[in-house]
């Protein structure tokens, strides 16, 4: 392997290790909001759990308070609970708010301990509040417990939607909500009947807010860390809030509002209105072990007043049904390999259909990429062996011209055309699969198809490091060791111009370099890589056609 061909693989490296980096620089965090902006602000979330009777919280739609403090305008009912059960989840719902979940566990995805992935803790029970300023100056947060309309505390949704309406009476007026429960979906249709007080509500407009954003779900919490955001999708524009440890965000958003949603690294909550809402307030703290964001979405009380409300996976399928763009949320990497991300996604998954092992996926996927890249790969191989034959012509030109460098380059490159070598030819085709190489990153280190994937003996989770043991508290990872091997072994069969001290230095250093990077990527992404080069070095052996040397010419003239 030449200097260019290092160079280019080191090149790459750099790429992959600064990408969160850049990520920050191109879309940068904005400052909170100062204190300035408006006479009333949201007190930041203590670290205690969100108790159901909290006190009153300004809503974010009032702008100037002057107002009676505030009264109890509700019935008195008894807090009761309701259990959803789908095929795809187990929901509590309470009365309180009218209408909010204090647990929603998901049946097809496991937690650290082996229970089932829990998206609602005592940090985010005080989820589905309605908020509104009264045309008298009251604030109107019905956190109260409505009225249920169904006896019953089990439902079962299997066939059919299935709803549970709640009421509650303001200033002697009846308001409703409702929810409904769709089989074989993660979407929640809410829908509120505002007609009676609708001319009793300021500026006409009430918001609906999910508060305290998700739990940490991934035994990696620092590589998890790394995907807690907000945002707010206006148009074709999506903003992000991302939160730095013991900071916090107050941020309005004003104009037609598609969606607000808040994420972890592989589940995600929305709001979504059926109506384009007038606003949103994204409000988020970082006191305790993740950052916790509150998302509200200001309606007009003249709309549908229907929401969706999408609470589980970021499954990019299931997330894209809803037609609403929420997928752009994913990690798919920025715009240039965003379509390859999805074109990989969409491949793996197809396969899974056929084949319900993952790793197997991997490894059929591989070779099929190694199909795809050999025609550009055999072309770069030849080239490199093609450049190392001229290197006796090359070092006699140097000595001709070394003086005068303008005809050395001139007399180079006349010698690159009469031999037919291209001197980009060993790096540009590899240039050309980094596209692929990023994508692949994107979607092996973030997908949620492969969490808790297993594939075959110590690895049993392709979306984590394959970690064997521990050795005095380190992780002895296995894949990222025979993928350095298989690393050395394909440079040590490749031409190159170098001298064989500068070759072997090299090849240990980029060794231990990619050790280094992918020592606690997911054993997916290793395992591909590591196949990979095993088929590399396969093409490289016996599919590749050896260039005959351009010494033995030079011997047959002199003689």
């Amino acid at each position: 392997m030449d200097k260019k061909t290092l160079f280019a693989f080191f090149l790459i490296a750099i790429v992959l290790i600064l990408m969160p980096y850049y990520m920050k620089v191109v879309a940068p965090q904005e400052q909170p909001a100062s204190p300035n902006d408006s006479i009333t602000t949201v007190p930041a979330r203590q670290t205690e759990p969100i108790s159901k009777n909290t006190d009153i919280v300004t809503p974010p739609i009032r702008e100037v308070v002057d107002s009676p403090s505030y009264e109890n305008v509700q019935q008195y009912v008894a807090e009761r609970t309701v259990t959803v059960e789908t095929p795809l989840y187990i929901a509590k719902l309470s009365n309180i708010n009218g209408g909010s979940f204090s647990s929603f566990i998901l049946k097809n995805y496991k937690a650290t301990d082996s229970t089932s992935v829990q998206l609602v803790d005592n940090f985010n029970n005080n989820n589905l509040l309605f908020e509104a300023i009264s045309m008298d100056g009251i604030p109107l947060i019905l956190s109260e417990p409505w009225d249920l309309s169904k006896s019953t505390s089990n439902i079962n949704v299997t066939r059919e939607p299935e709803s549970i309406k709640f009421t509650t009476i303001v200033f002697g007026k009846t308001v409703s909500k409702t929810l409904t429960f769709n089989p074989n979906s993660y979407k929640i249709d809410i829908s509120f009947d505002l007609s009676e007080i609708k001319d009793q509500i300021s500026q006409g407009v009430y918001s609906l807010s999910w508060n305290g954003g998700l739990p940490a779900t991934e035994k990696n919490l620092k590589d998890e860390l790394f995907y807690f955001k907000a945002y707010v999708y206006q148009g074709d524009e999506l903003s992000s809030e991302k939160l730095r440890k013991n900071k916090s965000i107050d941020e309005k958003y004003r104009g037609q509002t598609n969606w607000a949603a808040t994420r972890n690294k592989y589940f995600i909550t929305a709001i979504i209105p059926t109506d384009n809402a007038v606003g949103a307030h994204l409000n988020g703290v970082y006191e305790s072990d993740v950052p916790q964001f509150d998302i509200s979405i200001n309606q007009q009380v003249n709309s549908n007043n229907s929401f969706a409300l999408y609470l589980g996976p970021l499954e990019y399928r299931r997330v894209a049904s809803l037609g609403v763009n929420l997928e752009k949320s994913m990690s798919m990497g920025f715009s240039l390999i965003r379509p390859i991300s999805r074109g990989v996604l969409a491949a793996l998954v197809a396969m899974h259909k056929v084949i319900p092992n993952y790793g197997i996926v991997l490894i059929i996927f591989s070779i099929l990429v190694k199909i795809i890249v050999y025609p550009l790969t055999k072309k770069s191989y030849q080239s490199m062996r093609s450049m190392s034959t001229l290197q006796p012509k090359l070092k006699d030109l140097k000595e001709k011209h070394a003086k005068d460098p303008q005809k050395l380059n001139k007399a180079t490159m006349a010698l690159y055309k009469e031999e037919g070598v291209n001197p980009m030819g060993g790096c540009l085709p590899m240039l050309i699969q980094m596209p692929l190489l990023f994508a692949l990153f994107q979607v092996f280190r973030s997908t949620i198809q492969l969490r808790g994937e297993p594939f075959m003996l110590w690895i049993t989770d392709l979306s984590a490091p394959d970690t064997l043991f521990h050795l005095y508290g380190f992780p002895v990872n296995i894949l990222p060791l025979l993928m350095a091997v298989s690393m050395f072994v394909q440079q040590k069969i490749t031409p190159t111009a170098a001298g064989a001290g500068q070759q072997k230095s090299m090849m240990y250093f980029m060794n231990i370099f990619f050790v280094f990077i992918f020592y606690r990527f997911p054993s997916g992404l290793n395992l591909y890589y590591t196949l990979f080069n095993v088929l590399t070095i396969l093409q490289q052996k016996f599919l590749t056609p050896h260039v005959q040397p351009a010494t033995q010419p030079a011997k047959i003239k002199k003689k």
